[in-house]
């Protein structure tokens, strides 16, 4: 492929066709990466923690960032923020484990602060929110985690993280 092009999608909006590393990182064309999420799928919460979880576990938090994406972009409304804010603490996961310590920090607190805002709201209503979980999600375990991490991964000289070690666990009982 002709590297000074832009990829283009069937549309021809800008799109990225690089393989990809664990984390999202791009790699040279012809590499073998590691296989992207398909954009655009429509799961239901339930799938979406789920999908998301098996590859946070896999210590690749960029690829559940776009699956927590897609649940913003698809789902209700009133959910909006859950799901931002899920994606925003896996991009800020992904950073941190690429060693961008101030992007990571910065993202993980910004995640935590969507999640935050979305139970002071009450879920607005959504189904499956309880006491603290929404689809079983620990709102509260995901804020400390992230106002945790993000204050280990700031300190001066703070290594890389392993995205799999540190990957959350989401269900407030798993």
């Amino acid at each position: 492929m002709d590297e000074t092009r832009r990829d283009r999608d069937m549309e021809g909006r800008a799109h990225n066709a690089r393989p990809r590393d664990g984390l999202g990182r791009p790699l040279p064309y012809g590499t073998v990466g590691v296989e992207r999420q398909p954009e655009g799928v429509v799961r239901t919460p339930e799938e979406t923690v789920r999908e998301a979880q098996r590859l946070l576990d896999a210590g690749m938090p960029f690829h559940a960032h776009e699956v927590f994406e897609d649940a913003w972009k698809s789902g209700p409304d009133a959910e909006r923020e859950l799901w931002r804010g899920l994606a925003q603490l896996a991009v800020g996961l992904t950073h941190a484990a690429r060693g961008n310590a101030t992007g990571g920090a910065r993202l993980l607190r910004r995640g935590a602060a969507a999640l935050t805002e979305f139970t002071a709201s009450g879920g607005d209503g959504v189904a499956g929110t309880s006491a603290g979980a929404v689809y079983g999600i620990g709102i509260g375990a995901l804020t400390r985690w992230a106002t945790e991490l993000a204050g280990r991964v700031e300190n001066a000289g703070a290594p890389a993280v392993d995205a799999a070690a540190e990957a959350p666990r989401l269900k407030a009982d798993g």
